[in-house]
């Protein structure tokens, strides 16, 4: 942080004459509740430190190192005696106390915006360090910080910084927290998308590597005709040719050539059959692996375009869960799988997804569709739970993102999967449902 903008918010943390709480929501943040309910975080990362405040913080897990220990002892409901910066320097100081039966214990809380020593630092009134977010030795600095010794003051800064003037403080410190966000979210869609655009560009390959189905049957057709000329003309054809010349049907000549691993024509032209056979089954099967192809080309575009339009890192940890599994699965390349607040929720990619979901469903689960007009099926397992509201919007703009590219106003059904009815593949009719509105503009 600035020098500039630390001077202003230490007026600004002057106006607060108690820590009503106080403890790490993740490895390097640290939230101060000041005066019971106004809380500021404190993000002490080396190459990022800032000070930020926002409406609301998830807490990570509950931490209980010695620091962890010390910093709840020492300043949960501490009054502030006084807040300064040390020496002019990027270093917030909170002189505190706490009272107890016994005695009053002056401590300081020092958070250290330096750079390479980003730190927080906890001393007792003789500066003797009780406990650090990070211990330095004398091999890293020549300032060591170290249970139970006394901590060296920062040397003066050889230079005069510059002044950056703020309107309003605590909007700023609003501002800080939104521009990390807005940091974070433009990192995280720019890894997420070259992951799918590699995804696509296979996927993509993969489909022009296709055989031409009109090439195939032609060449079915030519090896059926190589097999029965060799069997019309057995008896011209000796046993070390290796290269046969024969009137076809229509009076050509043909040139079929012999493989050594075949010992007789019989067994030469019942290879010829076989690989007709096949290249005339691939050529029947190619329109499958075409339209499951394109299904999920069509299906990553929607995805890149989902994550290109997610306006907050929730949205993109929704969409790219973590894997909760501890024994290895196999992965359904025709089913998404998504969670939120731990409901397992699962879109169809294509008609074989979308046909799976309707079988595997049980009756209490729910079922997700856009109103009249072809979609992703979606089903939220709910193990016979009530389900919130919100985790069916979740799934209802699932439905929504992974069919339409267009922004506008969308109708989704959803109802218990008992009160769907499967016609044939993925086309249903069902009853008594409720419709939700999705607004993607």
């Amino acid at each position: 942080m600035k020098l500039s903008h630390l001077k202003q918010i230490i007026s600004y943390l002057q106006k607060f004459t108690k820590i009503s709480a106080i403890y790490r929501v993740s490895d390097t943040i640290i939230k101060v509740a000041f005066d019971r309910d106004d809380e500021v975080y404190f993000e002490m990362q080396r190459s990022n430190s800032r000070i930020f405040k926002c409406s609301a913080y998830a807490r990570s897990k509950v931490y209980n190192a010695p620091f962890d220990v010390v910093l709840a002892k020492r300043f949960n409901r501490a009054n502030i005696l006084h807040v300064e910066l040390l020496g002019g320097d990027k270093i917030v100081r909170f002189k505190t106390l706490v009272a107890s039966a016994y005695k009053e214990e002056i401590t300081y809380l020092q958070f250290e915006f330096t750079g390479k020593y980003t730190n927080v630092i906890i001393l007792d009134e003789n500066n003797i360090v009780l406990e650090a977010l990070r211990h330095v030795d004398l091999f890293s600095s020549f300032r060591e910080v170290r249970v139970g010794q006394k901590l060296l003051d920062v040397p003066q800064a050889p230079f005069e910084a510059k002044e950056y003037p703020v309107e309003d403080v605590e909007q700023f410190l609003y501002d800080e927290y939104q521009k990390e966000m807005d940091d974070k979210l433009f990192s995280l869609k720019k890894q997420k998308i070259s992951l799918l655009n590699k995804k696509l560009k296979k996927l993509q390959k993969l489909y022009e590597s296709l055989d031409n189905e009109a090439e195939l049957e032609a060449e079915a057709a030519e090896l059926n005709h190589f097999a029965n000329l060799l069997l019309a003309n057995m008896h011209k054809i000796k046993s070390y040719q290796r290269v046969v010349e024969v009137d076809d049907y229509e009076g050509k000549k043909v040139k079929i050539e012999l493989h050594k691993e075949f010992s007789s024509v019989p067994m030469m032209a019942n290879s010829l059959f076989a690989r007709s056979k096949k290249a005339k089954q691939r050529a029947s099967h190619l329109h499958i692996e075409k339209d499951s192809l394109l299904s999920k080309i069509e299906h990553m575009k929607l995805f890149i375009h989902t994550v290109q339009e997610a306006n907050d890192i929730a949205k993109i940890q929704l969409l790219f869960p973590k894997n909760i599994q501890a024994k290895k699965v196999k992965i359904n390349d025709a089913i998404e799988t998504f969670w939120v607040e731990g409901y397992k929720v699962s879109l169809g990619k294509n008609e074989k997804g979308n046909i799976e979901l309707l079988q595997k469903a049980r009756a209490k689960d729910i079922w997700l569709h856009m109103k009249e007009r072809p979609s992703a099926h979606v089903i939220i397992t709910t193990d016979k739970q009530n389900v919130p509201m919100y985790v069916i919007e979740s799934a209802a703009r699932l439905c929504v993102d992974f069919t339409m590219f267009q922004k506008d106003r969308y109708l989704v059904d959803y109802t218990p999967r008992r009160e769907v009815t499967i016609q044939s593949g993925a086309n249903v009719l069902y009853n008594k449902y409720k419709t939700i509105e999705i607004d993607t503009r």
